[in-house]
């Protein structure tokens, strides 16, 4: 009998698979790469913002030295822009770095972790890592049933992940559905707000998360530039909480977390108005593009928040996975999730316009 390393739970774990890369899809089917569409990942298919690019550039003429390990610089902008202080901020590898460390910081082995059925999967993975109770609360609508949440809390929760909008249906929680579900939550358990794709909202349903920072010592809102900011490669995000939540998330934090050049980029995304501006507005323009090639078949779809539609694609539980190989091989690569007990849907990105219609041409003749 061989002897088994680590923990159950650890063991348990099944890895986070990305999206597949246009190389992994080139060298599998035999297409060109520069034929492939990705529409897997949520990504901002503006890439990134030249100002971005021009920081990434003058920063790597240090890049013999360790990066600033408390972010100073890149704090004071995301100080000023939210209006915290810096202590009140935590710098992550990307978001997913900021939910983990919640997971590491707060939960015990047995603790339960309350999330929403069709939630990030991040969320189960960062609370089997550190031996947590997952309580998971079934889905309303495709989106997150804030009573039924706020009743599961019991003596042993110690963490809540709500995503606004939610990644992979797209759906939003409006302000008062979320400001009613903080005042019921116990002190002694932390919600973190994932606001991956805030910056995508229509302006009508922006809301100020960090108001209910300042109200509630354990909100933990994060947030990303990988999505709007286009950033996506470089791995950059960070949490506002009071100092009581930042403080602990920063003993156990690495060093240097985020590396020079990310903290270079995201300072000059979170200035570069105009390029938020623009993906918001592509991002819009894409949304129209996908949804009415999507009533135009007769195919419905989650009505979405974020940069990404969540469609069905056939009545049997083979239909996503089928669908999702024909389209690969026609060099259209989305996003399968089967993995999150939904079978018979795709998750696709919204990309450029061309991209958008590659991808409505593929669906169109694998469908006929």
């Amino acid at each position: 009998m061989s002897f088994q390393f680590g923990p159950e739970y650890i063991r348990a774990i099944a890895p986070y698979q990305g999206g597949k890369p246009i190389s992994e899809v080139a060298r599998e089917f035999g297409l060109d790469e520069a034929n492939i569409v990705k529409l897997a990942s949520n990504e901002n298919p503006l890439g990134m913002p030249e100002s971005a690019r021009q920081a990434m550039l003058d920063a790597m003429s240090d890049l013999g030295r360790y990066p600033d390990a408390n972010g100073f610089a890149l704090k004071a902008v995301i100080g000023t822009k939210y209006a915290v202080a810096q202590e009140w901020i935590t710098l992550g590898n990307g978001s997913n770095d900021i939910l983990e460390l919640a997971a590491h910081a707060l939960v015990e082995p047995g603790h339960e972790v309350i999330y929403a059925q069709y939630s990030f999967a991040v969320y189960a993975l960062a609370t089997q890592a550190v031996g947590g109770k997952a309580v998971v609360v079934a889905a309303q609508d495709f989106g997150h049933d804030l009573t039924a949440m706020a009743a599961a809390i019991t003596a042993d929760t110690r963490l809540v992940f709500i995503a606004n909008p939610n990644n992979p249906t797209g759906t939003f929680l409006p302000a008062e559905a979320i400001a009613a579900f903080l005042a019921q939550v116990p002190p002694q358990v932390v919600v973190v707000l994932d606001e991956a794709y805030n910056e995508y909202l229509a302006p009508e349903l922006q809301y100020d998360s960090i108001a209910w920072v300042r109200q509630y010592p354990n909100l933990l809102v994060s947030r990303t530039l990988s999505k709007a900011f286009g950033l996506a490669g470089l791995r950059i995000g960070f949490g506002i909480a009071q100092p009581a939540v930042t403080d602990l998330l920063n003993r156990i934090r690495q060093p240097f977390n985020v590396n020079s050049m990310a903290q270079a980029a995201a300072i000059a995304a979170l200035n570069d108005e105009a390029f938020l501006a623009k993906s918001a507005q592509l991002n819009s323009a894409g949304y129209v593009q996908l949804t009415a090639a999507f009533d135009a078949l007769g195919l419905q779809y989650v009505p979405s928040s974020g940069n990404f539609v969540l469609v069905h694609v056939g009545e049997d539980d083979g239909a996503g996975a089928r669908i999702n190989l024909a389209l690969l091989k026609r060099g259209v690569i989305v996003r399968p999730v089967g993995n999150y007990g939904l079978p018979q849907w795709l998750r696709v990105s919204i990309g450029l316009p061309a991209e958008n219609a590659t991808f409505i041409t593929a669906l169109n003749a694998i469908l006929a």
